[in-house]
């Protein structure tokens, strides 16, 4: 089967390499691969750190997507010969602050009740640990099981992969017979047939498609350099100063991916006082920082849903929708990709299906087939 995927972000692309290994053709579409959200992503896999109250089926999620990237790098490996930056380094959530620990301890029992791994742990056994935190932290949770994938090391080895089947151009619309989508038109005027089309635009827009229950929320994420010398943490650090949130993630050449905002005033620019704001409070949290260099300051827009599920289901027989995943694309990438392309292969009904229907939201104008 010949597969249009329009969309080269991690999602399209893991998408593509799915398909390929079931033996289908596939062509990407996309005039920026690999330079959306997924770009700017630290790439936390923290289904326990990224725990919330009432988001339940959300949890389920990650949780499945989390257990399944061990397999999904070494399919990666396997096929290109080049395996993705992957750690299974664990992460400790901290609090600054006494009412910042009452939170965070409050967030552990959740995590605990659902089945999560979260130790808490008190600041002297936490600074044991990563010894650049701060003397006077509160309190911290141990979550084992929460890794990290460098988002721009997948991109990398599947873009390579890839670059066959790949166009980069933008799509203009979707090409219909009758009630079925049956390929797109490129703003060069290409004409691209397959027999089914995929849309993993995350944010993008495409003319014939139907409104979606989507909304930019953009992110700024600093890269800075450590010191010369012994890494400055080895685990995820993620801590809560004075109700905020914010990360700092290690790579293995010694730099940190410090994040992230969470904005909604449609500025794509990077914000100065969001950027000040992260500094100060990973400063609180890891006093070191204070020695880094700045490597790069990025912003971008995450596309969310307002239950912060993504978006997988078919629109129409040719036609199937694989998008708003929100901050959690990069955990959601092997189980998004799987779910996908079960669709295309006219699968059974899975167990997550319902929660990610992309009709949950629907009205009599959103998301009616063509």
């Amino acid at each position: 089967m010949h597969v249009n995927i329009v969309g080269a972000g991690i999602i399209g692309l893991a998408i593509a390499f799915e398909l390929q290994s079931r033996a289908h053709t596939v062509t990407l579409i996309d005039p920026g691969p690999g330079h959306g959200a997924s770009y700017a992503a630290a790439g936390m896999l923290a289904p326990a750190a990224e725990t919330n109250w009432g988001h339940g089926e959300l949890h389920q999620l990650l949780a499945a997507s989390n257990a399944a990237y061990p397999q999904f790098i070494e399919r990666i490996e396997s096929v290109t010969g080049h395996r993705p930056d992957y750690l299974q380094n664990s992460t400790l959530v901290v609090a600054a602050e006494p009412a910042d620990r009452e939170a965070l301890h409050e967030l552990a029992e959740l995590q605990v009740s659902l089945g999560l791994c979260a130790q808490k742990l008190l600041p002297s056994q936490a600074r044991k640990l990563e010894p650049a935190l701060a003397a006077n932290i509160a309190g911290a949770v141990l979550c084992e099981e929460d890794h990290q994938v460098d988002p721009r090391s997948v991109l990398k080895i599947l873009l390579a992969h890839l670059r066959p089947s790949l166009i980069e151009e933008s799509v203009q619309t979707l090409l219909t017979k009758g009630e079925r989508t049956v390929g797109v038109r490129t703003v060069t005027g290409r004409i691209l047939e397959a027999d089914q089309t995929i849309l993993a635009t995350g944010l993008g827009t495409v003319q014939g498609l139907p409104h979606l229950p989507l909304r930019p929320v953009y992110g700024d994420i600093l890269r800075i350099q450590g010191p010369a010398g012994p890494p400055l943490i080895t685990r995820t650090i993620r801590g809560i100063v004075h109700r905020d949130n914010v990360y700092l993630v290690p790579r293995k050449d010694g730099s940190l991916v410090l994040g992230a905002s969470v904005r909604e005033d449609a500025q794509p620019a990077v914000n100065i006082g969001a950027m000040h704001n992260l500094l100060d409070n990973a400063r609180k949290l890891v006093p070191g920082i204070s020695e880094c260099t700045l490597n790069e300051a990025t912003a971008r827009a995450r596309p969310a849903t307002p239950d912060d599920r993504p978006l997988i289901g078919r629109l129409d027989p040719g036609l199937v929708l694989s998008t708003g995943y929100s901050r959690h694309g990069v955990l959601l990438t092997p189980l998004g990709a799987r779910m996908t392309t079960d669709l295309i292969d006219g699968a059974e009904p899975g167990q997550f299906d319902l929660a990610v229907n992309p009709h949950r939201f629907a009205t009599t104008t959103t998301l009616s087939t063509h």
